[in-house]
């Protein structure tokens, strides 16, 4: 797919991996609408890139059409959904104060799988509408999941759970959705110099680095950004899970 002028939607767009993929397609060409829960930092990233930013919360059904319909207004129907936005947890599933609560087991699973099935969904109906592009190509949808969806540590079950949902509707999505020209795929990052992470002192940011056998050094966001962009242009990527995390498979703990 040409990126030129084509109408991209980020989620989590105001932060993190989510705010270095919107700046890597304005830069290739693309109109961006940046979709996160924090209102300014969305704002923020779209005046820099010269996009349009809306708040977002994607696990809402009636939040997220809204959103949508509103990029669309701005920048015209997105023949892109880059899905980026999640959070995550650290919660062991019995702790020294009994069993985790169910609470916030489902708020993880809420956003990080059904969010992103609900922008998939919601993206999918507008996308399926549109007029057909080279090889009969409509729109492609790359979402994020994690290798805690294949490596999952202890205390993440949660995030886990959530992410090796997305991992497992990645397939079946390309092949539904594939009678309309649109591709699906998933990446699934490693450890990236995320905000999150920036927040970690630089001993524990160094010692996490030096588990991943190479290149030695956290993940930057542009090369997420860069490797989403790829998905984006090659028309034979489609119903892939792609891991990029430096050869690095997560231990126990």
């Amino acid at each position: 797919m040409k990126l030129e002028g084509t109408v991209a939607i980020v989620t989590g767009g105001g932060s993190g991996l989510g705010a270095a993929t919107a700046r890597r397609l304005a830069v290739a060409g693309a109109r961006v609408a940046i979709l996160d829960l924090n209102a300014a930092a969305a704002a923020q990233v779209a005046d820099e890139i010269g996009g349009f930013g809306t708040p977002c919360d994607i696990s809402d059904a009636n939040g997220a059409a809204l959103a949508i319909a509103k990029a669309k207004e701005a920048l015209g129907p997105p023949r892109i959904l880059a899905s980026v936005a999640g959070i995550g947890t650290a919660k062991r599933i019995v702790g020294r104060e009994g069993p985790q609560p169910l609470e916030d087991f489902v708020q993880v699973v809420r956003v990080n799988l059904i969010g992103s099935f609900n922008m998939l969904r919601l993206a999918a109906a507008e996308m399926a509408t549109l007029e057909p592009l080279e090889d009969g190509e409509r729109c492609v949808i790359v979402q994020t999941a994690s290798i805690a969806a294949f490596d999952g540590q202890v205390g993440q079950a949660a995030y886990s759970a959530s992410k090796g949902g997305v991992v497992s509707m990645t397939l079946p999505a390309a092949r539904e959705l594939a009678q309309f020209g649109i591709r699906v795929l998933t990446l699934a990052p490693g450890l990236f110099l995320t905000p999150l992470m920036e927040e970690l002192p630089e001993a524990a940011q160094n010692s996490l680095a030096a588990s991943i056998p190479f290149p030695k050094r956290l993940g930057n966001p542009s090369e997420f950004a860069e490797l989403l962009l790829s998905c984006v242009v090659n028309r034979a990527l489609n119903g892939e899970v792609i891991r990029i995390d430096g050869a690095l498979r997560l231990p126990p703990r």
